[in-house]
């Protein structure tokens, strides 16, 4: 059978190259060349377009940590290294604390009501804090003779904005910043599955790109936490060095609050089942469509195993594939679903209760009526193809139409619009404080630092 179906010899070709280099125990150092061209070699003789294969060679590169010449591809345990640890001074992105659990969310929800709020954001500027015309240097003294207060209003009031100042104009005043308030780096979460941009384009900066790509402008980035499986930054702080044009405003949630308005139904059921996401969408397979009935299964199940054994082996999470259609084109795809985890929690520091789930950001049924006003997404690149996500329960039951209503509604009423000038920073407990940025036109760029955590904490990163 497979001497006369070339087709379905030569995905499977490919399938065992790719599982092979993702697989395999220890650092391999294969050629992007060399892989492009194997790829490209096999595929040729199934007549698959340029966009087909850019769109398999990207998928490639979203398990693997490219450098310059060469993929780094690496097994579980090589994630977390001490090669890599070497050669970073950086340390990863914190394991997220999950706490002991919530028993009672709408007893929580009753209390948590009960409590005064400060405001949020907190407003810090140069003239409520008598440095008007100040130098970058009296900028730089006051944060750090400051340090402590500013740190303890971010995680009491969930985010504090500096509005004015000079010193974070640039890069360099920026990191001067966060280090005088005592603020902790880590790598990006995405660090072990994926390479987010750098501002500066220099590989091992600490400062990220925070979505400026032209082709993602009108995408409204949902509100959520900043957590990639198992890790969560504890904070971060968000800095504008050039605002667009139009829009592309910086926006803030308290979790608090959506923890308190939403519907105790939702809460509860939220609690206690826990939440799961979809992280990754692999939409490769409408070939098995064409394989008769008797093969078209047992190629389905060695692709789905060998696919689930091949980004389990990157990534530090345990992901499942299962089978489905794309809800953008019903493309034939696998979905990688994360483990259940909880949709709230209580807070690590304060311990008051919150909102900790991504459903604004994450489930395609939100974006894709976000599309009537801000038009389609624009999936054209391999790893965007890649990167689309869902959410469910922790059952893997969907949530209904009315939970979803429910869910955005509260969310998108707690939306804080912050418009962002040159300089400005946002400082933000990544667990209390969601986040997100609204469509926009023009040029944009703005910047992201994440924290491990911060001095005198009182529950130290794991």
């Amino acid at each position: 059978f497979f001497f006369n179906h070339r087709k379905a010899t030569r995905y499977l070709q490919v399938s065992l190259l790719l599982s092979y280099c993702y697989c395999r125990p220890t650092v391999l150092s294969l050629s992007q060349l060399q892989l492009t061209a194997t790829a490209t070699y096999l595929l040729e003789n199934m007549k698959f377009t340029a966009s087909a294969l850019s769109i398999l060679v990207s998928g490639a590169a979203a398990f693997t940590t490219s450098g310059p010449n060469a993929f780094q591809v690496q097994s579980r345990q090589m994630s977390t290294s001490t090669l890599e640890a070497a050669a970073i001074e950086t340390p990863l992105a914190p394991l997220t604390v999950w706490g002991e659990g919530v028993k009672d969310a709408i007893a929580l929800q009753k209390e948590s009501k009960k409590t005064k709020k400060g405001e949020f954001p907190m407003l810090v500027t140069p003239k409520m804090v008598k440095l008007e015309g100040a130098t970058v240097e009296e900028e730089l003294a006051y944060f750090k003779e400051n340090a402590e207060s500013i740190r303890n209003n971010m995680t009491t009031n969930g985010a504090v904005h500096f509005k004015g100042f000079e010193l974070m104009k640039s890069q360099e005043g920026f990191q001067s910043f966060y280090e005088a308030v005592g603020m902790k780096p880590c790598l990006d979460p995405l660090h072990s599955v994926s390479a987010r941009p750098t501002i500066n384009g220099e590989k091992g900066s600490p400062v990220y790109e925070a979505v400026n790509k032209e082709s993602r402008k009108n995408f409204f980035i949902g509100m959520h936490n900043e957590f990639v499986g198992t890790r969560a930054p504890r904070a971060a702080a968000f800095v504008c060095f050039k605002a667009a044009e139009t829009g592309g405003e910086f926006l803030l949630a308290d979790g608090r609050r959506i923890f308190e308005e939403m519907n105790p139904a939702v809460i509860d059921k939220v609690a206690k089942k826990g939440i799961r996401y979809s992280v990754m969408e692999l939409p490769f397979f409408a070939f098995l469509d064409d394989l008769p009935e008797f093969i078209e299964k047992p190629v389905a199940s060695f692709i789905q195993g060998a696919a689930e054994f091949a980004i389990n082996s990157k990534v530090d999470f345990q992901v499942k594939l299962l089978w489905g259609q794309s809800d953008y084109d019903n493309t034939r795809m696998l979905q990688a679903r994360a483990p259940s985890q909880p949709g709230v929690i209580m807070h690590p520091e304060t311990g008051e209760p919150h909102w900790f789930c991504n459903v604004h950001s994450h489930s395609s049924v939100l974006r894709k009526k976000r599309e009537e006003t801000y038009g389609a997404e624009r999936f054209e690149d391999g790893a965007s193809q890649i990167n689309k996500s869902d959410m469910f329960f922790g059952d893997d039951a969907d949530l209904t139409q009315e939970e979803l209503d429910e869910m955005d509604a509260v969310t998108t009423r707690n939306i804080k619009y912050v418009k962002m000038s040159e300089g400005d920073v946002v400082l933000l407990d990544n667990y209390k404080t969601m986040h997100g940025r609204n469509v926009f036109d023009g040029t944009r760029k703005h910047g992201v630092a994440w924290f491990e955590g911060w001095e005198g904490m009182r529950t130290p990163p794991v």
